[in-house]
């Protein structure tokens, strides 16, 4: 997740910005969008997609349930209803995106390590 170093700072991202963020592919975004009825991004004048900060933070709490602990499609869609209902969704979605940023680090330290080891060799 190469933005994810930091806080992601900016309003609006375009669905490209999405990708970069949280290294999916747009049809991965497009097929969440309508298997999760929280992931209803605005449409500017052009027609294009433009995700809010929430919106971001909830598809790495998707990509999370789906990738990191193997929920089905169904199972995440009934575990963000109980975030939802239970009041935790906001908490859970930022939890997700730290844990992605940090998991974005070890991966870029990782790449830098065997950068490094090539080169002292």
């Amino acid at each position: 997740m190469a933005g994810a170093r930091g806080e992601l700072v900016q309003e609006f991202y375009s669905i490209g910005d999405v990708c970069t963020l949280t290294e999916l592919k747009p049809h991965v975004l497009r097929y969440w969008e309508s298997q999760f009825k929280l992931l209803n991004p605005a449409k500017n004048r052009s027609g294009n997609r433009v995700y809010s900060r929430r919106e971001v933070e909830l598809i790495l709490l998707v990509k999370h349930l789906l990738y990191t602990e193997k929920y089905t499609i169904d199972g995440a869609r009934q575990k963000l209803d109980e975030h939802r209902k239970g009041g935790s969704l906001r908490p859970a979605a930022r939890a997700a995106l730290e844990v992605e940023a940090l998991e974005s680090l070890e991966r870029e330290l990782a790449d830098l390590q065997a950068l490094l080891d090539d080169t002292l060799r």
